[in-house]
């Protein structure tokens, strides 16, 4: 009498089938549906500032946006308040910078000390890589610039520095119904490299 086939023999290969192509699908999905890559913020550069000689820098001073930062809804209102955040430095116009930053910034930095600080600066390359909501009422704005200043006036991390890149989250705020640069926080580090 011949035996008979084994009723769960034919199981093993239909599971089998069934595993690889669930497996299958679940990594074809992760790609369909995965977040494109985005290079770390330790990567990012600013626009080739590095490779032009000392006299053209600090580049532009017109402020641009990544593509990531131009999604934000408050895109343009950032890109025009630090325009003429920065316009205010290059200029040496306290009055322009006070519109552009909050009460306890203006209280913490009086004229002839603001004159003092900026008294050789000028920015360029501004370039807002992020813009990241921490509230309805504050963004976090992830700015990069070269600056280029006298020796004298360099950093102190970079002394004799004539051009720094400059890497910095700036808080900004609403105060009395306007975006303004707030105070940076103390534990905040700006990240400063020599051109």
């Amino acid at each position: 009498m011949p035996a008979t086939p084994h009723p769960q023999r034919w199981l093993i290969p239909v599971l089998v089938v069934v595993l690889c192509l669930m497996v299958g699908g679940g990594l074809l999905a992760r790609e369909v549906y995965r977040e494109p890559d985005s290079p770390p913020l330790s990567t990012l550069a600013l626009p080739s500032t590095s490779a032009r000689p000392l006299a053209q820098q600090p580049g532009p001073a017109t402020v641009e946006e990544t593509p990531d930062a131009a999604m934000h809804p408050q895109h343009e209102v950032v890109r025009q308040l630090l325009q003429n955040y920065f316009d205010s430095i290059n200029a040496r116009d306290y009055d322009l910078w006070k519109a552009t930053v909050t009460k306890d910034r203006i209280q913490s930095k009086p004229k002839a000390d603001w004159l003092k600080d900026y008294d050789s600066t000028k920015d360029g390359s501004i370039l807002v890589y992020r813009i990241d909501a921490v509230s309805s009422q504050n963004l976090l704005v992830l700015v990069g610039f070269t600056s280029t200043q006298a020796p004298e006036d360099a950093p102190t991390d970079l002394p004799n520095a004539q051009c720094v890149q400059w890497k910095l989250a700036l808080p900004v705020t609403q105060e009395s119904g306007h975006w303004k640069v707030d105070m940076v926080p103390t534990y905040v580090t700006p990240e400063a490299t020599a051109c």
